[in-house]
């Protein structure tokens, strides 16, 4: 008998660590994509596959323009990320999906959104590696590649304008006969 309860206290105490593991696991998975784009959602969709994956996305009446004929036409509900509201504004070009980017305020904010900035700089770590980083009086920046997009993270300071910024891109790789 004292075999078959020290099998049974083996297994239990086994069983609870695997348990735990898995939860810790499940949470830190759900923790990586907090600032992944939202489900079904990818980049060189179309705005019906748009539609179709976000149902609450609606039309901007009007739409912010960017370089290279990037229309912000969309937007849909903000998103918590990193403690703040962060909106999101999906970018077409070509009819298709080429930008997504999430904006926050960081005004009301003691730190003006550094905490904000250093949690979604190592999200961004975790996910995708080590970043390429720019800092200067007014703008820090972290950004990295994957294999089919841009990702950056800008936090902005001025403390009347103060911001957060999350913002994936299509990738474009030119080789050197085209610069």
């Amino acid at each position: 008998m004292p075999k078959l309860r020290s099998v049974v206290l083996l297994f239990s105490s086994h069983f609870v660590v695997r348990a735990l593991a898995v939860c810790v696991a499940v949470f830190a998975v759900q923790a990586l994509h907090a600032q992944a784009l939202p489900a079904g959602v990818r980049l060189g969709m179309s705005a019906d596959d748009l539609r179709a994956a976000m149902p609450t996305a609606q039309r901007v009446q009007r739409p912010q323009r960017l370089a290279g004929g990037l229309l912000g036409s969309w937007q849909a509900t903000p998103v918590s990320m990193a403690g703040l509201a962060f909106e999101p504004t999906f970018f077409f070009a070509g009819s298709q999906l080429q930008r997504v980017e999430f904006v926050a305020s960081a005004e009301a904010l003691s730190d003006g959104g550094a905490a904000a900035f250093a949690e979604l700089v190592r999200w961004g770590r975790a996910a995708f590696g080590s970043e390429l980083a720019s800092n200067d009086p007014g703008t820090a920046y972290a950004a990295w590649t994957s294999t089919d997009a841009d990702v950056y993270v800008q936090h902005v300071r001025d403390a009347r304008r103060a911001s957060l910024r999350l913002v994936y891109k299509a990738r474009q790789v030119r080789d050197g006969s085209e610069l």
